[in-house]
């Protein structure tokens, strides 16, 4: 891949990511950041006791992504799929009942990012059965629901390039 089509890529994901609400925004920098373990969240993050509660929770719920990285198919049999999908759909129903992420590119970025491209096959089902269970409130089920285009349920095929834009947070006094 050439320098330009790198850069090119990473723009469009920065574009992608501007587009999001502050609080997908927020969200998906402070997941990464506990998902990657790329840095203390509490001391980034936790303004707030209900907040630090949250990114406990979080951590918790993270827990498994290191054996879901590890469960992706590489053949795609049924059996394969089996054992990845439910683990994947536990952990797509935490991030969801959050109500932090409003649409499936949110959360397609975010999990892109959490467990690496070949997942991106199996995030549609698994968005749409943590989206459909009767544990996210029916309002935010149909936000959800009705924000996964046709394009993105019925992909033929799925890029394999690995995500090159990953959101960091940026503390005030350094953004100025």
């Amino acid at each position: 891949m050439t320098l330009a089509s790198t850069a090119t890529l990473s723009i469009g994901e920065m574009r992608e990511f501007a587009g999001f609400t502050p609080a997908e925004q927020r969200y998906i920098k402070r997941s990464l950041d506990i998902g990657l373990s790329r840095s203390d969240a509490f001391k980034l993050w936790g303004t707030t006791t209900s907040e630090s509660n949250a990114i406990r929770r979080q951590y918790v719920a993270y827990q498994d992504l290191k054996v879901l990285r590890d469960l992706i198919p590489e053949t795609g049999g049924i059996g394969e799929v089996e054992r990845l999908i439910g683990k994947l759909i536990r952990l797509a129903v935490f991030d969801l009942d959050q109500e932090k992420l409003s649409s499936f590119s949110a959360f397609r970025f975010l999990y892109e990012r959490l467990l690496g491209p070949e997942a991106r096959p199996y995030l549609p089902a698994a968005f749409c059965a943590a989206a459909a269970l009767p544990q996210i409130r029916p309002q935010h089920r149909k936000t959800l629901l009705q924000s996964l285009s046709e394009a993105a349920a019925t992909a033929p095929a799925w890029s394999d390039t690995a995500p090159r834009f990953y959101p960091e947070f940026i503390d005030d006094v350094e953004a100025a």
